[in-house]
């Protein structure tokens, strides 16, 4: 995070901070957000889309005190409604008169808003989902630290675990090849190496691990 600051300049009108990140998995501490947030004058944008299953709290209680952070969150992950393609920004007053001048007039259709106001009417099952969500990852990151594949398992606030193996692409089409997908992320900078799994139900999450154990077998 320190970087960032000393990469910005008089030309910089934006800081984007992905948190929890994809495809890491990791929550940016909360003082670091606040350190940008005080030393710089332009916009500080925080994508929250994975927060719901963070143990860190949301930056939303920080934005009456900031009026350059917006705060975006999405319908898509927790909430299970990605199809709907619903995204939210939180921010100052000012920033959304900016943002109403500039936008579609329809950006939402009402199809779309009246099943976002359906979801929000059952919070309960959504929380539940998320609990259960959250507790299958701990359970497979306890299994992936036991594999002998498994070079390394890097901390996640997300609902799904970046892990490094050796040769991930033959691991990633071996799983393909038996109907499990994940993320081959090994091309990406600093992901070398790196598989991203997201976090299944209890019976795709078995598969995947007895897929994984059957590839240890056969190399």
């Amino acid at each position: 995070m320190e970087g960032i600051l000393d990469a910005a300049n008089a030309e910089t009108k934006l800081i984007w901070i992905c948190s929890p990140n994809n495809p890491t998995g990791n929550s940016i501490r909360f003082e670091d957000v606040e350190t940008i947030l005080n030393n710089f004058s332009g916009l500080v944008m925080v994508d929250e889309a994975y927060i719901n299953f963070a143990r860190q709290k949301s930056m939303l209680s920080l934005l009456e005190e900031y009026p350059n952070l917006v705060v975006l969150q999405t319908f898509s992950k927790a909430w299970g409604l990605a199809a709907l393609r619903l995204g939210m920004a939180f921010a100052s007053k000012e920033i959304v008169s900016w943002l109403n001048k500039i936008k579609p007039p329809y950006n939402i259709n009402q199809s779309t808003q009246e099943l976002a106001l359906q979801a929000m009417n059952d919070v309960g099952m959504v929380n539940d989902m998320i609990r259960e969500i959250v507790a299958m990852r701990e359970a497979l990151i306890e299994v992936f630290g036991r594999m002998p594949l498994v070079q390394k398992v890097y901390p996640s606030d997300a609902n799904f675990i970046l892990i490094k193996v050796p040769k991930a692409t033959d691991l990633y089409q071996f799983l393909l090849a038996k109907g499990i997908v994940v993320r081959d992320r090994s091309r990406v900078e600093l992901c070398e190496g790196c598989l991203r799994i997201t976090v299944g139900t209890e019976e795709e999450n078995t598969q995947l691990v007895d897929g994984m154990i059957e590839y240890m077998r056969d190399r």
